[in-house]
Parts: C-alpha cells; sequence; structure tokens
C-alpha cells in the first residue's frame, strides 16, 4: 500500500486507487503542506484534494514525458471525434 505522499507535482501517474479498481492517469497539479490537486484524466474535469496520507493501492509507473507527449497527441485526436459535430444545414 502507498500513499499519495510519494507522488510528486506536475507528473503523470498510472495507478490504481483501489484493488479492484481500474488504471487510471491522473497528474498532480498542486501541493499544499498536507494534500495534493489531482487531476483525473479518465473524467477531464474531474479533480479533487487529497490528504498526502490517504492511500493508494498501486502507483504502476510515472510516464516519462516522452509517453506523455505519446499519449497527448491520442488524447487530443480522440477529444475531436468524441464531441458535438457541427451541422452545416
Amino acid at each position: 500500500m502507498y500513499t499519495y505522499d510519494l507522488l510528486e507535482i506536475g507528473c503523470h501517474y498510472l495507478i490504481k486507487e483501489k484493488e479492484t479498481d481500474k488504471i487510471s492517469l491522473i497528474k498532480v497539479a498542486l501541493e499544499s503542506d498536507h494534500c495534493l490537486f489531482i487531476q483525473h484524466f479518465d473524467d477531464p474535469t474531474a479533480t479533487e484534494w487529497k490528504l498526502k496520507k490517504d492511500d493508494i493501492f498501486d502507483i504502476i509507473e510515472c510516464l516519462t514525458d516522452t509517453a506523455v507527449k505519446e499519449w497527448e497527441v491520442y488524447y487530443k485526436n480522440t477529444e475531436a471525434y468524441s464531441g458535438e459535430e457541427d451541422d452545416d444545414d
């Protein structure tokens, strides 16, 4: 078992918060004395504060800058297709 205190600001992580959870991609956006502000990418609007002492079941990996750039290209391309289409009528 890990805690959020192990995560570094500005880094992207693949984690499982609970043993039965799916793998999710998060980014540590901000750090205070006792908390971290986390951005979730399974729902781009989902952000939350986590106590540094809160548990994480597994920190699978910290993504490299190269991996993040490759993922961002894919992520931005799929966002374009998931939005509403313009009507030209």
